[in-house]
């Protein structure tokens, strides 16, 4: 019983031709794969090869010439619809069959091909070709093998990086809430008296402490990003107040840092819906990103501006700014523009990332960009001006897919 390789990428032509050669009597082994089929042949010693010419990882014309020097004897018959009969045959195919096929006449065709038939070409330029193109098959073989496993052990290491971080994260939120809780009791005297001393040391471990739980919800929230699995609760809210909650949050850093703010904010309520919280927590990683690149003594403007459809907040800060061949990375999972463990800012490089998923869940863009062309909050700084867009009414995002770990 003869054996057929057929090498093709369509589901329906690969029954079609099954069906045919296994009522002729043949056995069919089959692949989608360039790659695959080059490594099959090797490995079947097929009586005929079908090789379709547009197919993945390889293209037909490749396989064609690398085959053709290993397994010299073994007609290869083109079969495609794409394909150059004239370029089939130099680079070492025996037959060149149009699709859609002929199912009359095609097992007669394969039949004369197994019985010896080909289809002449010029030799000696055939020869020629083929002892090139060979080389050059055998080197692109190799290197789509490299790549190929480059890109699983690529594959491997992400899936193990984001289980790392998650069962980290996992492991630092468990015990910080017992820590807080002891925190918060000492604190309150409810454990006793506290000196002028402890109060100033404990206040110092709970600045510590908020940190902390900061950088803990960041790596929660981009391990559950990159899996796919954040959620949101929308609901109506006022962006105005959320921005407003963010501000007072960061007061007292302002003050220490002896930072002006310069905010813009309108009076009257902008009413929207979405999660709320969401969103302040990524307007919050903005306004944090913007303090801790603006030197004590700098200024941050900060404006909201209200249409109809959108809400755009924009955060300009008189910091050095940021080179322009990275500013479309900032936004990308823990890209940091100064990675080292020497860098002079804090942070895990995350919030920015969570900032651009959040905001397009909500129907939003954020960019960035220098600053210094445009008035925000009536001032112009030189520094990163962060552009976050909210649609004041979204269509909320759909539940993530839970996806299998193992």
């Amino acid at each position: 019983m003869p054996t057929i390789l057929h090498v093709e990428d369509d589901p329906q032509s690969l029954l079609l031709v099954r069906k045919l050669l296994q009522a002729a009597g043949h056995r069919v082994v089959e692949t989608s794969s360039g790659l695959e089929g080059a490594r099959l042949a090797g490995e079947v010693k097929p009586d005929l090869i079908l090789l379709d010419i547009n197919i993945p990882d390889l293209d037909g014309y490749e396989v064609a010439t690398l085959l053709r020097g290993r397994l010299p004897g073994v007609p290869i018959v083109a079969i495609t619809a794409e394909g150059d009969r004239a370029q089939s045959l130099a680079v070492g195919c025996d037959g060149f069959l149009l699709k859609p096929i002929d199912v009359r006449q095609f097992g007669r065709q394969i039949n004369e091909y197994l019985a010896g038939h080909r289809e002449r070409t010029d030799r000696e330029a055939s020869a020629i070709l083929r002892s090139h193109g060979q080389r050059m098959a055998e080197h692109l073989e190799t290197k789509v093998h490299e790549l190929s496993e480059a890109n699983q052990r690529l594959l491997e290491a992400d899936r193990l990086r984001k289980e790392f971080y998650r069962n980290v994260t996992h492991e630092l939120a468990t015990p910080l809430t017992p820590i807080v809780g002891y925190m918060n009791l000492l604190s309150n005297e409810e454990l006793g008296p506290v000196t002028a001393a402890q109060r100033k040391a404990l206040s110092a471990m709970s600045d510590a402490l908020v940190r902390l739980r900061g950088t803990i919800d960041a790596l929660l929230d981009v391990t559950q990003l990159e899996a796919g699995r954040m959620r949101f609760a929308f609901a109506p809210y006022d962006i105005a107040s959320v921005l407003r909650r963010v501000l007072d949050s960061y007061r007292s850093v302002f003050e220490q840092k002896g930072i002006r703010l310069y905010a813009m904010i309108p009076s009257a309520p902008a009413a929207a819906n979405g999660d709320p919280e969401r969103v302040r927590r990524a307007i919050a990683h903005v306004v944090d990103n913007a303090l801790k690149f603006t030197p004590a003594g700098g200024a941050i403007a900060i404006e909201l501006r209200v249409s109809a459809s959108a809400c755009e907040v924009l955060i300009n800060d008189s910091g050095p700014g940021v080179r322009a061949d990275v500013l479309g990375k900032i936004f990308d999972p823990f890209f940091q523009v100064d990675g080292s463990i020497t860098r002079q800012h804090e942070g895990a490089g995350v919030g920015l990332a969570i900032v651009r998923r959040v905001v397009e869940a909500h129907g939003g863009t954020v960019s960035a960009e220098l600053g210094g062309r445009e008035l925000i909050a009536g001032q112009a700084f030189g520094g990163l001006l962060v552009r976050v867009q909210i649609a004041r009414a979204p269509r909320p995002p759909s539940e993530p897919q839970r996806q299998d770990n193992t």
